[in-house]
């Protein structure tokens, strides 16, 4: 029997008092860390992937295991979906998943999606310089549970609190963003309000669309997403 998961605990209790001071420090800094060879040979295999593709691209972030990237693939059947992670032990167990969605789907099976191995720190970096001048558009980034590092000293660690968050940020303000805990979301937003970016704040509903909001949804924790909005668009 799968253990039910825990909830986050945390020494913080509400946005970090140093968040924005990190986020603006950021916006002057240019980071120049060295991306890894291997991120460069797996971005060259998605540039490969999408060939000569003209439409839309989405992004599945911290994909985990790619149940999201395939429900993805099914709602956008008109986009490539192109799901990401570090994790070789969880990409690994893609396949499974993609059975079981086709099996939920009387055997139709998206083709427009393919799950890589890759660091984002260097994988945003690499895609926001190539999407500037390629033929197709990434229309929507999804971020679904990431590694939350909920521990007050651990706040770098958060994407909206790292260097990575610019590249994040060229590649496609439509952002999605789901998280158990409130706070994360919370500081994605403030964050995304640093750089002129508008989102909205509300409890998940309707189906789980990854493993971990369904052990969360089962264990009765609320799980939270944040949508960003279009210019002009009210909450």
């Amino acid at each position: 029997m799968e253990s039910m998961p825990r909830e986050i605990t945390t020494n913080q209790l509400g946005v970090h008092e140093d968040l924005a001071s990190i986020v603006n420090k950021y916006r002057q800094f240019e980071f120049k860390k060295p991306i890894a060879e291997h991120t460069k040979q797996t971005f060259e295999l998605v540039i490969d992937w999408l060939g000569d593709w003209q439409g839309d691209v989405i992004i599945d972030a911290c994909c985990g295991v790619g149940e999201s990237t395939i429900v993805l693939a099914q709602q956008n059947p008109s986009a490539k979906i192109i799901g990401i992670d570090k994790s070789v032990a969880r990409l690994d167990k893609h396949a499974y998943y993609k059975r079981r969605k086709d099996d939920e789907s009387v055997g139709k099976s998206a083709d427009n999606v393919k799950v890589f191995q890759a660091d984002l720190n260097d994988f945003w970096r690499l895609m926001a310089n190539y999407s500037a001048s390629a033929n197709w558009t990434i229309s929507k980034q999804c971020v679904f549970y990431p590694n939350p590092y909920p521990k007050k000293a651990q706040v770098q660690k958060r994407w909206h609190a790292s260097p990575t968050f610019i590249a994040l940020l060229k590649c496609s303000r439509n952002i999605e963003v789901r998280s158990n805990w409130l706070i994360y979301l919370e500081e994605f937003q403030q964050a995304l309000s640093i750089h002129g970016v508008k989102s909205n704040i509300t409890a998940v509903s309707g189906v789980p669309i990854t493993p971990f909001e369904r052990k969360y949804t089962e264990s009765g924790q609320q799980c939270w997403q944040l949508q960003t909005l279009a210019e002009g668009e009210d909450k």
